[in-house]
């Protein structure tokens, strides 16, 4: 068995052991509140089954079968390379180890990594690190395939968005990979040209980068380019992160597992950047903003909307469990009333919500449609996963820093460390590389890291820039983990994307002669 299989073992065992209390005829329930809980928001009784009327079990359906296509590419490498290892010093070691990764990986190993394997034995992070960028290749390509059975079928679209009068919606999640499906899992929300996101340790986001890019946007909606943005909003979300069995241990790493932390520090950068921009461009400029936090354990989310004024606040929140609860065993007309009257009933508490015009109750209705979307997503996790992820810290395949990865949307698949130089996403960065000390570095694996920048194809020249950039930070990051580096663990490729274009991810300098190329 694998190390990720003996993982996955160690941890269904130990939620086995946990206590189960509060038993049900239909279900085991989990308590509200931030303390260490035994037991998932729902679990299956004996003889029963969670089955919420507002969930969409087609939907579930297919984003499972994406998942384990993905997870399987991923996970296929540590196990070929394991299964190559005691071929070493076989005659035909070339042809054998060849032939596995095209059967299991698609792909072909650098002939000059091989060849002399029966002197020196197979340098076996440099093969783990180019599989992983390969592998990371082959999902990129297969995207569209691969997300087509899901993503006309989420409930939240573009002109979803709009109907609730936003015409950007900007997300900075924390850059911990457990966040890393948000949109299309976690929020139901398809990509799509005005759904931007950017990760961050800590969900600190960048506030003057932000002003940058709102300004971007704003210039595009007063000029006419955003069909219908004068009577739409940019919207700002930032999505902290915390565990509800765990809260000491696997809460954010960027805030000590502190969940006040967290929720205080997301709640400032948000305050913020609607001061930084109502500053430069007038009182009543700043953005709409809206803060997320999601229980990683169970996907369950919890909506923090601004009140008139438009202040968050932290012990203020809608939460989806608690609704899933509330709601279970109710009709679907039923449940949608209940969530739409809880929506209702918080809005009032606050005063009303910060809009762009009295009587607008978009994000109250973007929060209702959130809400009811979550429930599928925590139904998705007690149907797949057993009611609570059995790896419920962290077990990221690659780091990547720039940009995110579009094509790949999927929980723990990467750490995102969102960055233009390295000086100032050294924190991020250094988040990362310690949660790989312990996932890859200690075993002998790599540590690979994709350099990811966009540009844009209208420009001339942006993408020899963008290229520029990466070779950049990929020099600044070996010098900054030099030891890996001296190890020969540390691999790093640049990519690059056009944001207008077809080319996406696309690895460059690729200099490795591969067999038959």
């Amino acid at each position: 068995m694998d190390t990720r299989k003996r993982q996955l073992a160690m941890q269904r065992r130990h939620a086995a052991a946990l206590p189960r209390q509060g038993l049900t005829a239909a279900a085991q329930l989990l308590p509200a509140g931030h303390g260490v809980q035994p037991n998932p928001a729902c679990v299956p009784g004996a003889g029963q089954a969670c089955r919420h009327a507002l969930v969409d079990v087609e939907l579930n359906a297919r984003l499972h079968a994406y998942e384990q296509t993905l997870r399987g590419r991923f996970e296929a490498i540590e196990d070929t390379l394991r299964t190559m290892s005691a071929w070493q010093h076989e005659r035909d070691f070339v042809e054998r180890a060849q032939a596995l990764a095209q059967q299991r990986l698609d792909m072909q190993w650098p002939l000059a990594a091989l060849d002399s394997a029966w002197v020196a034995g197979v340098d076996m992070a440099a093969l783990h690190a180019h599989a992983m960028f390969e592998t990371i290749r082959r999902c990129v390509r297969l995207s569209d395939q691969d997300s087509a059975p899901w993503r006309a079928r989420l409930p939240v679209q573009a002109d979803t968005l709009r109907a609730c009068g936003v015409h950007t919606l900007d997300v900075s999640p924390c850059a911990d990979g457990r966040l890393q499906g948000v949109l299309p899992f976690v929020l139901r929300t398809a990509p799509s040209d005005g759904v931007v996101v950017k990760a961050y340790a800590g969900a600190l986001f960048d506030v003057e980068l932000d002003v940058q890019d709102w300004t971007q946007r704003e210039l595009e909606r007063v000029t006419g380019l955003l069909a219908g943005g004068e009577t739409l909003d940019y919207l700002k979300v930032a999505v902290y992160h915390f565990s509800s069995s765990h809260p000491q241990h696997e809460g954010c790493a960027a805030h000590g597992s502190h969940d006040a932390r967290a929720v205080a520090a997301a709640i400032e950068r948000l305050h913020a950047l609607r001061a930084a921009v109502d500053n430069t461009f007038g009182e009543g400029a700043a953005p709409l903003v809206m803060l997320v936090g999601v229980d990683t354990d169970l996907d369950a989310i919890r909506i923090h909307l601004p009140d008139a004024r438009g202040q968050l606040h932290a012990e203020r929140f809608l939460d989806a469990a608690t609704l899933y609860r509330e709601t279970l065993g109710l009709d679907g007309t039923h449940a949608r009333q209940r969530i739409h009257d809880v929506v209702a009933a918080h809005v009032r508490d606050l005063g009303g919500l910060l809009a762009r015009a009295p009587g607008d109750d978009g994000l109250a209705r973007l929060a209702a449609l959130w809400l009811e979307a979550n429930l599928s997503q925590i139904e998705y996790v007690i149907t797949y996963h057993e009611g609570r992820y059995a790896v419920v810290g962290h077990d990221e395949a690659f780091v990547c820093v720039g940009d995110a990865l579009p094509p790949l949307q999927l929980r723990n698949q990467y750490y995102h460390a969102h960055l233009d130089t390295v000086e100032e996403g050294a924190a991020d960065l250094d988040v990362g590389v310690k949660i790989f000390t312990g996932l890859n570095l200690r075993r002998g694996l790599a540590l690979p890291v994709l350099v990811h920048f966009s540009y844009s194809g209208r420009v001339p020249g942006a993408r020899q820039r963008a290229i520029e950039r990466g070779q950049r930070v990929v020099a600044a990051i070996r010098a900054r983990y030099a030891p890996w580096e001296a190890r020969g663990q540390l691999h790093c490729r640049v990519a690059v994307s056009d944001r207008h274009g077809t080319e996406t991810v696309a690895l460059i300098d690729d200099d490795v002669v591969v067999a038959g190329h």
